[in-house]
């Protein structure tokens, strides 16, 4: 397992072994957005880098969550469906969204480092 990288958008990404790529929404999201109540989990199907794939909705608001890279959408977390407070609970873990097999797997490299992204959410807080 390598190190994960992130999104300006908040979300995280690993790459497995097996070269598909796990998607989910970092602690920091998750706690800016409160109890997860629901989860709409996307397609399994190809999407462009920026496309619109999943919806989370919280006591406090809704957010989309977008695809990182292009790539092709194979498996969904489908016990967030029952139990969306997974994202809240295990959001590095157990509330991952989907995996997804790049279409360029080096333009994860291209994505901001836990230092980056430390960055980020200091500059935004």
């Amino acid at each position: 397992m390598s190190e994960l990288r992130f999104t300006v958008e908040h979300e995280w990404l690993r790459q497995d072994a097996d070269g598909l790529i796990t998607v989910g929404i970092t602690d920091f999201a998750q706690d800016a957005l409160g109890d997860v109540v629901f989860v709409q989990l996307p397609e399994v199907q190809s999407y462009s880098q920026g496309d619109e794939v999943a919806v989370l909705e919280s006591v406090k608001a809704a957010s989309n969550i977008t695809m990182p890279l292009d790539g092709e959408v194979v498996e969904i977390n489908s016990e967030l469906e029952g139990s969306p407070e997974l994202v809240n609970e295990d959001s590095l873990g157990k509330g991952w969204f989907f995996r997804f097999r790049p279409s360029n797997p080096a333009a994860i490299n291209d994505l901001l480092d836990e230092a980056g992204y430390q960055n980020l959410i200091k500059s935004n807080g």
